[in-house]
């Protein structure tokens, strides 16, 4: 299927690593040309893609970093199309609620909703420049399934979710389409790596990693994570005319893990 994306100049933040990093490799496959956000750029200066990336060095939980990460794209490319708000990241708090400082809710907040709030301010005026254009949010899951050890990260994905739902509503009207995608545990450094979700559980449970990542994906009806690569083809179709009439809406993709409508 053409995807019509070959020509469209797209965003990326949180692009070095995990679905960020899927989503930057499949949009550049379909002729994207992308600007691609992170921390560390490292990951991204080799990318065998038929499109190259242009990787830029940030911190987008900095309040001037979303700006400059728009004002680099603008400068090289000249527009922009596509907008993926990926950054986002989750630190367990195995003591329970009292150990959350004013500190971890701060952070919680600013890494996984304000980076997504100041980059779609930044994006905007070019975004309508274009009459139409797709701003892609990745939420999760525990937007709507709270889970008391990830309180602070929970409550910022629901505002993320919601944030977007709003803003829907506001700029379908002018051409803007705006979705979320809610995805229950993918095989991340996230969820996966020395410092993620299971080792953390794993170490305050006195368990091991692997056990914990089984019991995490035990509940779905596929019984295992999803590939970062399967968001990014979510992306991909959600970013493209194919889905011309789908705006405001949330897709879930979790192995059948949320049992509810």
């Amino acid at each position: 299927m053409d995807l019509h994306l070959s020509g469209k100049i797209a965003v990326v933040t949180g692009a070095s690593k995990g679905i960020g990093l899927a989503v930057t490799r499949a949009l550049a496959a379909e002729g994207v040309s992308v600007v691609a956000g992170a921390r560390s750029v490292d990951s991204l200066t080799d990318l065998d893609t038929e499109t190259p990336v242009h990787a830029v060095a940030v911190d987008l939980t900095s309040p001037e970093g979303p700006a400059r990460l728009i004002d680099d794209a603008i400068g090289v490319y000249g527009g922009l199309d596509i907008l993926v708000n990926n950054v986002g990241s989750v630190r367990p708090h195995v003591g329970g609620f009292l150990t959350i400082t004013d500190e971890d809710w701060v952070s919680a907040f600013t890494v996984n909703l304000l980076a997504a709030v100041r980059t779609t301010r930044a994006a905007l005026p070019h975004l309508l420049e274009r009459g139409s254009a797709t701003i892609v949010t990745i939420s999760s899951v525990n937007a709507f399934l709270p889970d008391p050890m990830i309180i602070d990260y929970t409550a910022a994905k629901a505002a993320l979710t919601n944030f977007s739902k709003a803003l829907s509503k506001e700029l379908g009207p002018k051409g803007i389409r705006v979705n979320t995608i809610s995805p229950g545990p993918v095989s991340t450094p996230l969820w996966l790596g020395p410092d993620g979700v299971a080792a953390v559980f794993a170490e305050a449970g006195g368990s091991d990693a692997a056990t914990v990542a089984e019991q995490a994906v035990a509940g779905s009806v596929t019984g295992r994570f999803t590939a970062p690569q399967e968001v990014a083809d979510l992306v991909l179709l959600l970013a493209s005319d194919r889905a011309g009439n789908v705006t405001g809406s949330d897709f879930v993709i979790d192995g059948g893990l949320i049992a509810t409508l």
